[in-house]
């Protein structure tokens, strides 16, 4: 699963801050602390528009499909009309503005900051460009908006707001992590949300406290090193597959990969990209999945070469949950049974095949009884292709254990 690198006429010269696909099209919006920002069709592989600022972008969202906002470096909260090209400061923060969301339930622009402050900005209003503030106990790492409410990573808790009643916090959670939060991503239906951390974790989280502590759960999303010992590899994105809830991690190792967080399951790891992934964005159906390449100015053994934008096509088969096939269980094991008793596998060329339908079967790898027909297979083989056999079921079978292997040991 090779994705396609965007050509820019004019590359980006700075690291990527944040990708964002647009509510409806398949538009990409891209910051970049080159202090530009872009606007990619990539349908019809086209920059459409490129605005240059007066400071580093720090992320960027949509509003609607014509106007986006953005934030910087020199605390400005920034509106864009991409069919013009105009731009205009609609505020401030007191320090470096970090994050900013769009709530479509409150059509409200949220902006948070290292001033210790959330900003509020409903356009609707003739004084909307005024905006509102909530002063918290510390900077302002990541928001998200889970509906009616906010999620906010303020330290190393997750404090959530209701948009309609700004007053307190309606929900106070410490992290269950060690390490400082990097990111927060609320699930589509609005249940929980997922954070992740700067030493390579990702935890869980359900608004529902009867399900939470049951369903809630922390991970690690990369294996230990061949000393034993566990890297520090930050997580630096999260995001929800808009259909079917499956979720994508990026990392400064340069992997993405795709987890099933019902079940427990990672579904795939995508190719490994040149730099760090710093950001990612499903479009509107869930088909495209963008990532951004980019170095993050994390770590001192970073790659830093050019920043690129990758877009990802994503089989349905790699973004649905996992689910048990008990048919095919069946119909593979009648299959194979079949053969071994009318000696059907006489050549490895049959074996392969046999092999190559089982990898695809996710429910048969949680039943003892693939050793069972594997035993059964082997006493009606010769004994080169009995040696031939286990060589490769050992070989599908570690590919299957890399591909599923849940990592739960934060």
């Amino acid at each position: 699963m090779d994705g396609n690198c965007l050509k820019l006429e004019n590359p980006i010269t700075d690291a990527v801050s944040r990708i964002r696909f647009a509510p409806q099209s398949n538009n990409l919006l891209i910051s970049s602390w080159d202090s530009m920002l872009r606007l990619y069709d990539v349908n019809s592989s086209v920059l459409r528009l490129e605005v240059s600022s007066d400071a580093a972008l720090l992320s960027c969202c949509f509003q609607e499909e014509t106007v986006a906002f953005s934030v910087g470096s020199d605390c400005c909260v920034r509106r864009y009309d991409l069919c013009s090209g105009i731009q205009d400061t609609v505020g401030n923060h007191d320090d470096l503005a970090k994050c900013v969301e769009y709530s479509e339930e409150t059509n409200q622009v949220i902006t948070g900051g290292l001033d210790k402050k959330i900003m509020f900005w409903d356009f609707r209003m003739a004084n909307g460009s005024n905006g509102q503030s909530k002063v918290v106990d510390s900077e302002v790492e990541s928001i998200s908006v889970c509906g009616f409410y906010l999620l906010v990573v303020i330290g190393s808790t997750v404090e959530m707001y209701d948009l309609r009643r700004l007053k307190e916090p309606v929900k106070m959670k410490e992290s269950s992590m060690d390490y400082q939060i990097s990111c927060i991503s609320s699930f589509p239906n609005c249940q929980g949300y997922a954070v992740s951390s700067i030493e390579g974790c990702v935890a869980l989280r359900f608004l529902d406290t009867s399900i939470a502590s049951e369903m809630g759960c922390v991970f690690r999303c990369r294996p230990k090193a061949k000393d034993g010992c566990h890297r520090m590899v930050a997580v630096n994105d999260i995001v929800f597959h808009p259909r079917y809830g499956t979720f994508a991690t990026g990392d400064n190792d340069g992997y993405a990969i795709i987890w099933d967080g019902q079940n427990r399951k990672r579904l795939i790891e995508l190719q490994r990209y040149p730099n760090s992934v710093a950001s990612l964005s499903y479009n509107h159906s869930g088909q495209l999945l963008a990532v951004a390449s980019s170095y993050t100015c994390q770590e001192a053994n970073e790659v830093e070469e050019a920043p690129q934008i990758f877009i990802q096509e994503m089989d349905e088969n790699f973004v649905r949950p996992y689910t048990g096939e008990t048919g095919a269980f069946f119909l593979i094991s009648f299959h194979a049974i079949f053969l071994t008793v009318y000696g059907h596998f006489s050549h490895p060329v049959d074996i392969l095949d046999f092999l190559w339908n089982l990898y695809h079967v996710d429910w048969w790898w949680n039943h003892d009884g693939l050793l069972v027909v594997a035993f059964a297979l082997s006493q009606s083989l010769t004994a080169w292709n009995q040696r031939f056999f286990l060589h490769q079921f050992i070989i599908v079978a570690e590919r299957r254990r890399r591909r599923r292997c849940w990592r739960s040991d934060c």
